[in-house]
């Protein structure tokens, strides 16, 4: 039923193919738009907005 589609990133501008699975995914969702960016722009824009991280040290018992 889906078939893989060839999609270019708005943000980089390179071609990233958008799966079957992928769009089966979407559809289960009721998502209706395709997704804009590729993978790695997606990562980086979510975690742009997420700040950083904090880290924080553990003891643990021994």
């Amino acid at each position: 039923m889906y078939e893989d589609k060839t999609l270019v990133c708005k943000e980089c501008g390179k071609e990233f193919v958008f799966t079957a699975g992928e769009q089966e995914f979407y559809a289960e969702r009721g998502f209706q738009n395709e997704p804009q960016r590729c993978k790695s722009c997606r990562d980086a824009r979510k975690n742009a907005a997420r700040g950083p991280r904090e880290y924080f040290t553990a003891t643990c018992a021994a």
